[in-house]
């Protein structure tokens, strides 16, 4: 008999918790500041850090994420040492997948200028939009000098940069590699 008193007590406790509650809103806040985020201006003041500024520049070193610095400046030396010196980081077992990727993003990027052959024959030199875009069996290239103007640009040529991460840089060099083999066959 006294458990079932317990039990009614714990019950009708429940009852009159709940009958109070406001069904609109939220009743208990266990963490209310991940409800109630603070705004922070980014130049506000702070106590939080030394010069009193909430805006914080990234410590030295600091890389964005996915981003890797490139070693070679944007000169004539820098061209020069990468077109002796720089090597594609590609994994050989994955040769066909990246020289589909390669193709697809050359068709997306380079062969409106370069042509679909990479004999410099696209579809804006054609229309007179550009001249002298070269035709890859005419020049001396290797992985570095490819992937270094891709990266950088030259003479004509923008950066592409922005629109290829690192690896699709990588397979579009290694794909012009190959149009440059056919061409000089």
């Amino acid at each position: 008999m006294k458990s079932f008193v317990k039990i009614g007590i714990v019950f009708g406790m429940a009852a009159l918790i709940t009958s109070c509650a406001d069904e609109s809103r939220p009743n208990y806040q266990f963490m209310p500041n991940m409800y109630e985020s603070v705004g922070y201006e980014p130049y506000q003041e702070s106590s939080a850090f030394r010069n009193g500024v909430e805006a914080q520049l990234p410590a030295e070193g600091s890389v964005n994420r996915g981003w890797m610095p490139y070693d070679y400046p944007d000169t004539e030396e820098g061209y020069l040492a990468a077109k002796a010196n720089l090597l594609s980081p590609l994994d050989s077992t994955n040769v066909e997948a990246d020289m589909a990727k390669g193709k697809e993003l050359f068709g997306i990027y380079c062969s409106v200028c370069h042509g679909d052959k990479g004999d410099g024959q696209g579809t804006l030199v054609k229309r007179e939009k550009f001249l002298g875009v070269p035709n890859y069996a005419d020049r001396e290239i290797t992985e570095g000098s490819v992937y270094h103007v891709i990266y950088f640009g030259r003479n004509s040529m923008g950066s592409h940069a922005a629109q290829l991460n690192e690896k699709e840089r990588w397979q579009v060099t290694s794909y012009v590699m190959k149009l440059k083999g056919d061409l000089t066959k």
